[in-house]
């Protein structure tokens, strides 16, 4: 394989206002690629589309949705079809995360969550990814996280969703190759973005030194530019040796145990 070639192609983004999936569209738009930008905030959204069609002469095209309700696949995959629109490759970004001990958590915004953090990956993966393996030259980006690697006590249910996200990508890379179509669960650790002031807190974060969007999405599309594009990638060379020595030095008991000291709150 070579680098993706991204001109001539459509890109889906959720979560396209902000952070990860604004960084995402501009790198993109910079590689030439058209877009559809998804998230709830339309004027962020409008306002980011007139930016890049502006620097870039591509199409943007916006889509106001809530994926936590509905059936957020099926809708896109009509919208897109509707506007005329073959989407050839998808980042699933959108998501977000509860801090605090699971038996005190508020159970709508935890359906919620499962709602955007699983269901709506899972869905919006199985409406595009046939199409996408048809075009056979784009990418299926899901976005995991480190918490995908471990359990996280105070953050129980992110991390369940991000193993999940984890390990239905990496399923779904092995299930495309063949195709062209590149697939990539990407692994950020912390990263400065507006996740932790949806959190409520920055002890999420562990103390751990924030990476910026532009390391956490050069990262990815470096990754997927490469001969033989790996399943899954974490950022950053500390993440990366964290990860390894947790699997292979440290018993699960004792993992557990750090991180939840981590993400203990302060006397």
């Amino acid at each position: 394989m070579t680098a993706v070639d991204y001109r001539g192609q459509t890109t889906l983004i959720t979560g396209a206002s902000a952070g990860l999936g604004a960084e995402f569209a501009r790198q993109l738009a910079a590689r030439g690629s058209d877009l559809v930008l998804v998230a709830r905030r339309k004027e962020r959204l409008e306002a980011l589309a007139a930016e890049l069609r502006a620097q870039h002469r591509i199409q943007v095209d916006v889509v106001e949705m809530d994926l936590a309700t509905g059936d957020p696949g099926q809708a896109l995959a009509t919208h897109t079809e509707r506007l005329g629109l073959h989407v050839t490759s998808v980042i699933n970004n959108a998501g977000f995360a509860s801090f605090g001990p699971f038996h005190q958590a508020d159970p709508v915004r935890l359906r919620q969550e499962i709602a955007v953090d699983v269901t709506a990956v899972a869905d919006i993966s199985r409406a595009f990814v046939e199409q996408l393996r048809t075009a056979g030259r784009g990418v299926l980006v899901n976005v995991a996280s480190m918490a995908a690697y471990q359990p996280n006590p105070r953050m129980a249910l992110y991390g369940a969703t991000k193993a999940f996200v984890l390990s239905l990508t990496e399923a779904l890379w092995e299930e495309s190759r063949g195709t062209g179509l590149r697939v990539l669960a990407l692994s950020p650790g912390a990263t400065r973005t507006e996740f932790f002031d949806v959190v409520g807190t920055d002890r999420a974060a562990g103390g751990t030194r924030l990476a910026s969007p532009v390391e956490v999405v050069g990262t990815a599309l470096d990754a997927l530019d490469r001969r033989n594009p790996p399943p899954s990638v974490i950022v950053g060379r500390m993440n990366r040796v964290m990860a390894s020595l947790a699997r292979r030095l440290a018993t699960r008991r004792q993992v557990i145990r750090a991180i939840g000291r981590l993400t203990a709150k302060e006397a």
